[in-house]
């Protein structure tokens, strides 16, 4: 649609007035990322640290977790920054640290290392609480399993104990294309779950074995982290779903509640008087801001292992 020129002469499309504001916001974020970057703050070597002794720390792990950066849409689930994230909270005088996980799970290997690190700060003597908000699934459940307390929304959505893997077997396709197959390996499963062919049945038992051993692995932290009996924890560690108040009703979690409420916990717990200073790690910039909520996620219950769709579900 053109849009006449008051005085005459000119016009201007309405499709240019909307490419010219995108690409002023485009820049902008460009130039928001570019100064987060250089920003002395995010070298850790000139940060805000909190130094009230009524300080409780606050961590977000949003989207999927994922070893790295966590990826473009994966919020503030990148396993190395939350290491970092926490590492510092186990530092700083702190009194305690609320966790908010709003995540399917992610990558094993990194909710096993942050899981790991969550119970240092434990070990320093810092209370460490969660707060689950709309999810807190999978690898999100197994990384909320190093708290001393977990606190739920009625329907949160956790639990998601269980492993899965998947293959593609895409060989019809490429018949009807016309490519060919063909690779040079050096040994019998080096390409495993190749999506050209289907599996064999050594590879299915060899994924089986795997299956098994991450499988236990999950379910051990659970007993661990929960102090529940491991009978108990494999009644429901089959893949299964929960709301917040099913797990309650089992023992996954401790009482449901807000965000505010574990705050509020976490300072009764750790004996602060009065309104606590709240300090937040994790970068703030345009942004996370603006994609901190997306979960470019096909597999919404998923625990995701390594680069194989190994998946804990």
């Amino acid at each position: 649609m053109l849009i006449k020129n008051p005085k005459g002469g000119l016009f201007i499309r309405r499709e240019h007035i909307f490419m010219a504001v995108v690409f002023v916001v485009l820049l902008f974020a460009v130039f928001m990322g570019i100064r987060e970057i250089f920003s002395p703050f995010s070298s850790g070597k000139r940060r805000l640290v909190p130094t009230a002794e009524n300080t409780i720390g606050l961590i977000t792990v949003e989207g999927t977790i994922a070893a790295g950066g966590g990826g473009l849409f994966s919020g503030e689930g990148g396993g190395d920054q939350l290491l970092e994230n926490i590492r510092r909270a186990g530092d700083d005088p702190i009194k305690a640290l609320v966790v908010r996980i709003n995540s399917p799970g992610g990558s094993a290997a990194a909710s096993q290392e942050i899981y790991a690190e969550l119970k240092k700060i434990r070990e320093k003597g810092k209370i460490v609480v969660v707060s689950m908000a709309d999810m807190a699934a999978s690898g999100g459940y197994l990384i909320a399993c190093a708290a001393d307390y977990i606190v739920a929304n009625p329907a949160t959505v956790t639990g998601s104990i269980g492993v899965i893997i998947d293959a593609t077997n895409t060989q019809g396709l490429y018949d009807l294309l016309g490519i060919e197959y063909e690779v040079i390996k050096s040994g019998e499963f080096k390409d495993t779950l190749h999506p050209a062919r289907p599996l064999t049945d050594a590879e299915k038992e060899l994924l089986a074995v795997i299956v098994g051993d991450i499988y236990d692995q999950f379910v051990d932290t659970v007993v661990e982290g929960r102090g529940l009996g491991r009978a108990k924890v494999l009644t429901y560690a089959d893949g299964r779903v929960l709301t917040g108040r099913q797990a309650l009703e089992i023992g996954l979690v401790d009482e449901l509640g807000n965000l505010y409420d574990a705050l509020d916990i976490a300072a009764e717990k750790a004996d602060i008087k009065g309104k606590p200073q709240v300090h937040r790690y994790g970068s703030q910039n345009l942004w996370n801001m603006l994609f901190s909520g997306s979960q470019l996620n096909f597999e919404p219950f998923s625990f995701i292992l390594g680069e194989r769709n190994l998946l804990l579900q």
